[in-house]
């Protein structure tokens, strides 16, 4: 019996059977399963991983190399008899090698190649980090334009007057509005019942006094060749081929305002952010932001080839809350059109500490049109502490004209938005704002009015209490005109995004959501606690609800707390609250909407701001709030009012009187400009060989473009 074949007979027989030949199927790797239970990898946890931990190492490696070469050498040509070679060798960078034939040494050298730059809303501060002081120019550029900037708007001066329906104005009690005037006569009463109180002597009609004389004082007429303080005004070339595209600096604001051609003023940031009122695309105002910074470099540090620019490298101060995408765009325009052979970054407080030479201090910086306030420690700015509030001097000078319009000013033709007109306004409050309640009686004064193509006119008129309530606006300022400041925002640029979720990442800090939530109206507030949902929730929109945190309320129960039995710890109970996280306070999550945040501008008081940045500074820390209390370094050239300190330092122990004496406002030490401290920080920084870990190359930037900030910057990105 023939027994039953198996299938690989068959298939041998009929030549179908499979023989393997030792042959893959294909020459692409197989790559096993991954084992689910045991799963480990090593992608990004190394730093030889990282390029730009990997380029650092690299570069100290060779700069090993080189400096144990350069010492074999030396000993090799060593000879008997000459002087021991020194054993400690400078760990400078390679910058230090291009200024052999200078004479300089050391860090001198390092800062003779370093630029510092600090733009402002108003000024640039800028300059090597080998220099002493800044140079100082106008953030502003003047390009040819149909109208000038007093024409546009039909040109309604600035402050705005208000007018009767056949166009004529109004007396100026009323020009300015209903509201202006009773805050004016509310902080008019509110002076005299403080100066009474204080036995300081008050006429019962200085008002009256000082509105009739402004009233009856003609002014003066004094010819050209007489005036020994004439100024030089910009001129333009009658040829046209021949007139500038664009003027920078003081020249742009010394150009005539009915100048044939005519030229237009563009401030590109303004508030701290950037001007999107005076600008129709976002690449025209990148554009000025480098003109006028490329100007700079070239006329006040005499580097007017740009071919020696990659031979220096560039220390750029941000605000303390930025913006991303002013980040990356600065990043960009000094590697890519400047140059520069590095790049790296430092915040204003921290820079402020550096230049004052304090290991912790609460900053509060005020500038010509925003205040900001940061407490920094060990070298850290402390994230929540951070708040940026939209007034600085520029607030003082509008405020103060229209005090001094509404007493019957004599030069009542005063317009903010003429160039003289400005420079004008912004010497008379240097010259006779102050916050010593002592100045304040019926003074003579005059200013001479220098307009080009006129004769000089000198007037005379009187003050009285204007001189001080301006720069009280600081601590109220619903005085100040807020009411163009959030014009055409996030119009030509949007508000950066994570790249993932869409979510809006710009840094935010839980003091600054206080103040927005303290100045939102309720209605934000309720649709921030409540949400926009229907049903039972949605009711509680339209009805306002006090649920605002009060800042202060950390002072209170402290105060509450330091008078309980010595040696006693604070009671531990449910009401204590706990430490604060982001965006909370009181145990109250306060943020905004992103989209509702934008809308709001932040305004408070300057001594409320600042006890708010403490208590997120300091994060429940008892002896933290007192360090800072003590440490207030007011910075800027907003505080350069005479008394400001004094009267700053007479809030903040009247607001928190069982601190009174922790309460200390300093001034940068050295006798240095409290307007340049910010920058001479940035220069100190760019020339300590611990920040090379700081710095960006090109090489860096080209291949992982602001994905090396995360690596980079000494904050969270």
């Amino acid at each position: 019996m023939v027994g039953k074949k198996s299938g690989k007979a068959l298939l041998r027989e009929e030549g179908l059977e499979r023989t393997d030949n030792n042959m893959d199927l294909t020459t692409w790797p197989q790559v096993n399963m991954i084992n689910q239970k045991n799963y480990y990898t090593e992608y990004l946890k190394r730093d030889d991983q990282i390029l730009p931990l990997r380029l650092q190492q690299e570069e100290r490696r060779n700069r090993m190399t080189t400096n144990a070469k350069d010492r074999d050498r030396a000993l090799a040509q060593f000879r008997p008899g000459e002087a021991p070679l020194p054993d400690i060798e400078l760990d400078l960078d390679d910058d230090v090698g291009m200024d052999e034939g200078s004479g300089l040494i050391g860090q001198d050298a390092l800062g003779a190649k370093i630029i510092v730059i600090h733009p402002g809303s108003q000024n640039l501060r800028i300059g090597l980090a080998s220099d002493a002081l800044p140079k100082t120019v106008p953030m502003v550029v003047a390009r040819r334009w149909t109208t000038n900037e007093s024409e546009e708007g039909g040109g309604e001066p600035r402050p705005k007057r208000l007018k009767l329906d056949n166009g004529k104005p109004l007396e100026p009690e009323k020009m300015f509005g209903e509201e202006f005037a009773s805050q004016y006569a509310t902080m008019c009463t509110e002076l005299k019942v403080h100066m009474r109180s204080h036995k300081r002597r008050v006429l019962p009609n200085s008002k009256e006094l000082i509105v009739n004389y402004n009233k009856r004082t003609p002014p003066e007429t004094i010819s050209e060749h007489n005036d020994p303080h004439r100024i030089d005004w910009t001129e333009i070339p009658s040829d046209h081929r021949k007139e500038p595209a664009f003027v920078t600096g003081k020249d742009a604001l010394r150009i005539p305002d009915f100048s044939n051609p005519r030229y237009k003023l563009f401030w590109p940031l303004r508030q701290g952010w950037y001007n999107e009122h005076d600008y129709d695309q976002k690449r025209i105002l990148y554009d000025d932001i480098a003109v006028i910074i490329e100007e700079a470099i070239k006329t006040q540090l005499n580097i007017s080839r740009k071919k020696e620019w990659p031979q220096y490298g560039c220390v750029f101060i941000l605000p303390d809350l930025y913006e991303r995408q002013y980040v990356t765009q600065i990043l960009d325009m000094l590697l890519r059109d400047f140059g520069f052979s590095r790049v790296c970054f430092i915040q204003e407080s921290l820079a402020a500490t550096f230049g004052a030479g304090y290991t912790s201090a609460c900053v509060v910086d005020i500038g010509a049109q925003k205040t900001s306030i940061c407490c920094v420690e060990e070298g850290m700015c402390m994230e929540n502490s951070r708040i940026n509030l939209k007034f600085g001097g520029a607030d003082v000078t509008d405020t103060f004209i229209r005090m001094m319009l509404f007493d019957h000013f004599p030069y009542a033709e005063i317009n903010l938005n003429r160039r003289y007109d400005f420079l004008l306004a912004e010497e008379i409050k240097i010259k006779f704002c102050t916050l010593n309640e002592g100045d304040v009686s019926p003074q003579p004064a005059d200013f001479h009015l220098r307009a080009p193509g006129q004769a000089t006119r000198k007037y005379f008129f009187k003050t009285y209490d204007e001189i001080l309530l301006a720069p009280q606006g600081y601590f109220r300022p619903s005085i100040f005109d807020n009411s163009l400041k959030l014009q055409d925002r996030r119009t030509i640029i949007d508000r950066s995004r994570d790249l993932y979720d869409g979510s809006p990442n710009d840094p935010v800090s839980a003091a600054q959501t206080v103040i927005i939530a303290m100045t939102a109206p309720p209605l934000l507030n309720s649709q921030a606690t409540n949400g926009h949902g229907d049903g039972p929730d949605a009711m509680a929109v339209s009805t306002p609800v006090r649920q605002l945190p009060n800042p202060l309320q950390k002072f209170s129960e402290q105060e509450r707390n330091s008078h309980s039995a010595l040696g006693s710890p604070a009671p531990d109970d449910d009401d204590t609250p706990a430490p604060q996280g982001d965006g909370e306070v009181n145990g109250t999550k306060n943020e905004l909407d992103p989209s509702l945040r934008d809308d709001v501008l932040p305004i408070a008081p300057l001594d409320t701001a600042i006890l708010t940045s403490i208590i997120h500074g300091a994060r429940n820390d008892d002896r933290k709030t007192r360090d800072f209390l003590g440490g207030i370094m007011v910075i800027g050239g907003g505080s350069q009012i005479p008394g400001f300190y004094t009267y700053l330092e007479e809030r903040l122990k009247e607001s928190r009187p069982a601190f009174a004496k922790d309460i200390m406002i300093g001034t940068p030490p050295r006798e240095l400009d409290p307007q340049g401290v910010v920058w001479k920080g940035g220069s100190v920084f760019g020339k300590l060989r611990q920040t090379n870990d700081s710095w960006i190359n090109k090489q860096e930037h080209d291949r992982l473009g602001a994905r090396v900030l995360a690596y980079k910057l000494m904050w969270a990105w």
